[in-house]
C-alpha cells in the first residue's frame, strides 16, 4: 500500500465525513446518551443489542444477531474487492451506582455506563451509517458489537461461535476513550497497548480457636499479612525497571468476630503484564511467595491462579495504517505514543489480536470536568464531542484500507 496514497485517501475521508456528522453529531449524542439512561451488564444487554441491530438493517446491512450470545456483526459489501476490515465496539455496562446526576443518568439501580462503551457503540453506528450511504470504499465491511468486555468473555464468546470464520477480517480495529487526554487528540502506536489481566485467589487455611490462646490455634491471617507485604517486592525486585508489572490486593476475607481466630482466610489479587515474559515471572514468583510464607506459620495455601486475557499488542502495519486516519482527521500533531507501563488496563480484544492483525487505539475523552472522574468511577461519562471525531476517523480508516480508483 502506497503511503501517499494512503495518507490522500484518508485527507479527502475526513473532509466529506466531518461536514455530514457534524450535522449528524446531536442525533447520535441523544442514542448514546439513551443507551446511557439503561445500561446492561455482562453477556446480557439485549435492548442494546436490539437498537444496533434494527439501526444497521435500516442502513442497509446484512445482520448476524445471536454470535457468542447477544454479540452481532453487520456486513456491508461493496465493490468486488477482495479486502476486508473489521472494527469492534463494545456495548456492556458495569455494576456501579451512578452518581452524576444527568439528566440522563442510569435509571436502573447498581448499573452503569462508567467505561464508555455507550460511546462506543454510538461512535461505531455514527459511522456505519455514513459508510452505508456513501459507500465510497471496495471491499467488506464487517462492524462488531460485543457484549462483555468488561467480564472479558464477550470476545473469545463470539470468536468461540466462528466470529472470523463466518466473517473473515484481514485486519481488525477498535478504540477506547481516555479521560485527561484533550478532546481531538490520540494515542495509536505499535506493541504493547496496556496490560495482560490474571485473577488470583488464594486461599490460607489453618486452625481456628479463641482470640486468648492463640498458641492453641494455627492463624491464617498472619500467613496472609506477612503474603501482602512480600508481594509487594516482587515487581521492584524481580521485575527488570525497564519492564512492566502490577499485583495489586483486591480483597482481603477473614474471621467472624473480633475474638476468633478463624480458619481460614482469603486473598484476592488483580496482576498485570506488558510482556509474556513478566506474566509468566509474576506468577512464578506469587505461587513461590505464597507457598513459602504459608509454611513459615504452619498453615497451607490453595492457589486459584485464572489468565483472563493476554496484553494487547498491535500489529506494525495496521498500526501504521491506523495512525495515518486518525492522523488525516485530528492532524499529525496530535496522534501521539506513550509508554506501555503509563496504562495497565486490560481489554479482551487481545484475543481478536491474536487472531487477526490489528490495532487498538486510544481517544482523547477530555480534559477539565472530563478528568476528574476516570472510567470505572461513578462520577464518569462519554464525552460526546467525540461522536464525531471518532466516527470521522472509523471513516478515514475504512476508505483509506478498503481503496477505491474513484475516491
Amino acid at each position: 500500500m502506497n503511503q501517499n496514497t494512503l495518507n490522500s485517501m484518508a485527507d479527502a475521508a475526513s473532509l466529506s465525513v466531518s461536514s455530514a456528522l457534524a450535522d449528524a453529531a446531536e442525533r447520535f449524542s441523544r442514542l448514546r446518551q439513551d443507551i446511557h439512561a439503561h445500561p446492561e451488564l455482562g453477556a446480557d444487554v439485549p435492548r442494546t443489542a436490539g437498537i444496533v441491530a434494527n439501526l444497521l438493517r435500516e442502513w442497509g446491512y446484512d445482520v448476524y444477531t445471536g454470535i457468542g450470545g447477544h454479540g452481532i456483526v453487520a456486513q456491508l459489501k461493496v465493490g468486488d474487492g477482495k479486502r476486508s476490515i473489521g472494527m469492534r465496539a463494545d456495548m456492556d455496562a458495569l455494576p456501579l451506582q451512578e452518581r452524576t446526576g444527568l439528566p440522563y443518568a442510569s435509571q436502573i439501580p447498581g448499573h452503569m455506563h462508567a467505561c464508555g462503551h455507550d460511546g462506543h457503540t454510538a461512535t461505531l453506528l455514527a459511522a456505519a451509517e455514513y459508510l452505508a450511504t456513501t459507500r465510497q470504499f471496495d471491499g467488506t465491511l464487517n462492524l462488531i458489537f460485543q457484549p462483555d468486555e468488561e467480564g472479558m468473555t464477550g470476545a473469545l464468546s463470539m470468536m468461540e461461535d466462528g466470529l472470523f470464520d463466518r466473517f473473515p477480517c484481514d485486519a481488525i480495529y477498535a478504540y477506547h476513550n481516555a479521560p485527561g487526554l484533550p478532546v481531538g487528540m490520540a494515542v495509536v502506536q505499535p506493541g504493547p497497548q496496556g496490560g495482560s489481566s490474571d485473577r488470583v485467589t488464594v486461599t490460607f487455611r489453618g486452625k481456628g480457636g479463641h482470640g486468648a490462646i492463640p498458641h492453641r490455634a494455627t492463624d491464617p491471617t498472619l500467613a496472609l499479612a506477612l503474603t501482602v507485604v512480600a508481594l509487594q517486592g516482587i515487581v521492584s525486585r524481580n521485575v527488570a525497571p525497564v519492564d512492566a508489572g502490577v499485583i495489586s490486593v483486591g480483597q482481603i476475607e477473614a474471621g467472624t468476630t473480633y475474638n476468633i481466630i478463624p480458619e481460614f482466610a482469603t486473598l484476592k489479587l488483580s496482576v498485570r503484564a506488558t510482556v509474556p515474559a513478566v506474566r509468566e515471572l509474576l506468577e512464578q514468583r506469587i505461587r513461590e511467595v505464597v507457598t513459602y510464607q504459608a509454611a513459615s506459620c504452619g498453615v497451607t495455601a490453595e492457589i486459584e491462579y485464572q489468565h483472563l486475557v493476554p496484553a494487547i499488542c498491535n500489529a506494525q502495519t495496521e498500526a501504521a495504517i491506523a495512525r495515518a486516519a486518525v492522523a488525516s482527521v485530528l492532524g499529525a500533531d496530535k496522534v501521539i505514543q506513550v509508554p506501555p507501563s503509563t496504562q495497565m488496563g486490560s481489554e479482551d480484544f487481545a484475543w481478536m489480536l491474536e487472531k487477526v492483525p490489528g490495532c487498538y487505539f486510544v481517544l482523547g475523552n477530555g480534559t477539565g470536568q472530563w478528568v476528574g472522574c476516570s472510567v470505572h468511577n461513578d462520577g464518569y461519562d462519554f464525552n460526546d464531542a467525540l461522536i464525531p471525531l471518532g466516527a470521522a476517523c472509523w471513516v478515514a480508516l475504512v476508505q483509506g484500507y478498503l481503496i477505491t480508483d474513484d475516491t
